[in-house]
């Protein structure tokens, strides 16, 4: 038996089949349950690793639905809710799906007890009441009548005072009055009776949102392999684009879920610059996401199941499929985007998604401050194209560097410049381009500007500036070097 403390004082959380013979009931204070039986053996709880374990188990049980939610602590936290609509005829119908579960889940040494209903309450009353039942739609009132009121999920004190006011089965309480109720039990006891019978919602904490595009595939051997799992997640991709084609839409995120024969279920989530509905681009991504998780991913005895799940989707038009000679340069400009998208895709499989970034102009004339590094999922690819009358460096330094500058007057281009101890000759320069401070900065005092681009004689380009107006700002301005052209 586990026991808890509640408000300050131990009780019983947990009992298995002998505590339970022996009349102790979860919820009891732990000295009475002491005063039952002499041969009690007590453990603290650990509800932290429950909950763990029940996620766990959450995560494995999507092999068979991807909508699986945990119960609550008022449902007693001990089992799952599985929404099965759309999924019982991959096994064969409901009852050869709960067979499956059961069988399973027995191999992992957890004793099961199922049931399939229309309502998450009705499935919690017969799953603990009359297990292995499946109730066809409509039948819930003569199939809960004769339940004990405990197939309520009410609280401990609720059935309490139910019992003490003679209400011991369900039955005894649908036709009753309900202004009565609500007045002595408030909203709890008539809200349980509402959703066990369907006339009240009931929302479930899903472990992960429900894709609205998904395929799951049964293997009848497991594999561990990378080829073989990529070839399978492009037959998966295949079935999914076919309702991703239908809807007008294509795949921004994507889950691939492995499921080991132990029971251990491993998530990869990719993400997509471009929606797509490309399937060997959406293999070549699963491939280099494995390669980069093979230190992680341990496939044990295999893998016996494989799902792949939409989980981010994106308005895609139709576009051309094929080039060919002449076409437009809008058609140019969408395909050079799609290669981008591509190779940035890979890059972030391949060492990881936030090593890979993209720069976004900010609106500021300073140089520095002229540009930011974004997640490259923030926004559309941009396509920059270059100002021939500002040319900026392929290489910008974080801060300039200092260098040594000869000019033949003042306030005229470098000839020669000494930078990083080595001396170059100017063949060429062209400038100015003046910058001023921005005045609605703190630092709107800040010297004034002149960048030149500059050749030296080994045909490498420079971005020098001089920093200050000669005789106006200061008498000797300086020379730095910010960035380096190709």
């Amino acid at each position: 038996m586990l026991a808890a403390d509640v408000a300050g004082t131990p009780r019983v959380a947990a009992a298995n089949a002998a505590a339970e013979a022996d009349g102790i009931e979860i919820g009891e204070a732990l000295a009475d349950a002491r005063a039952k039986s002499e041969s009690l053996q007590v453990r603290a709880a650990n509800p932290t690793a429950d909950d763990a374990a029940l996620r766990r188990l959450a995560l494995w049980a999507t092999r068979y639905t991807p909508t699986v939610a945990p119960w609550d602590e008022t449902s007693g936290a001990d089992g799952l809710f599985l929404d099965v609509a759309g999924a019982a005829h991959l096994f064969g119908g409901e009852a050869a799906l709960i067979s499956d579960l059961e069988q399973r889940l027995a191999r992992f040494g957890l004793p099961a007890q199922l049931a399939v209903a229309e309502t998450a309450g009705a499935a919690w009353a017969l799953a603990h009441f009359r297990p292995a039942t499946i109730l066809a739609a409509g039948a819930e009132r003569a199939a809960l009548a004769p339940l004990p009121i405990e197939a309520l999920r009410l609280s401990a004190e609720t059935r309490r005072t139910m019992r003490q006011l003679g209400f011991r089965r369900i039955g005894t309480l649908l036709d009753k009055p309900r202004a009565p109720f609500v007045a002595r039990f408030r909203r709890e006891l008539l809200l349980r009776l509402d959703q066990m019978m369907g006339r009240a919602a009931e929302p479930l904490a899903f472990i992960q949102p429900p894709p609205v595009y998904h395929s799951l595939r049964y293997l009848l051997e497991p594999v561990g392999a990378q080829d073989a799992i990529v070839a399978i997640v492009s037959r998966l991709m295949q079935d999914i684009v076919h309702a991703l084609t239908r809807d007008g839409v294509g795949a921004r995120g994507l889950r691939l879920a492995l499921y080991r024969v132990d029971g251990d279920v491993k998530n990869l989530d990719i993400g997509l610059t471009q929606a797509t509905r490309s399937v060997p681009l959406v293999a070549r991504l699963i491939a280099l996401r494995l390669e980069r998780a093979t230190r992680t991913l341990d496939a044990g005895f295999g893998f016996e199941a494989i799902g792949l799940a939409v989980t981010a989707v994106e308005r895609l038009e139709p576009g051309q499929g094929e080039l060919i000679d002449g076409f437009e340069e809008a058609g140019a400009d969408a395909w050079l985007d799609e290669r981008c998208a591509a190779l940035i895709d890979g890059l972030r499989q391949r060492l990881d998604p936030h090593c890979v970034r993209r720069l976004a102009p900010v609106a500021s004339h300073l140089p520095e401050r002229a540009e930011t590094a974004l997640a490259v999922a923030d926004g559309p690819l941009p396509w920059p194209m270059p100002d021939a009358a500002r040319p900026r460096p392929l290489l910008l330094f974080a801060r300039a560097e200092p260098a040594e500058v000869m000019a033949q007057v003042p306030e005229g281009p470098p000839r020669r410049f000494r930078w990083r101890g080595v001396l170059h000759g100017v063949a060429k320069a062209q400038g100015p381009e003046r910058i001023a401070a921005e005045w609605w900065r703190d630092g709107a005092h800040a010297p004034t500007r002149d960048y030149y681009l500059v050749e030296d004689e080994a045909g490498r380009r420079f971005w020098l500036y001089r920093e200050g107006l000669y005789a106006r700002e200061t008498a000797a301005p300086r020379w730095f070097v910010h960035g380096l052209f190709a």
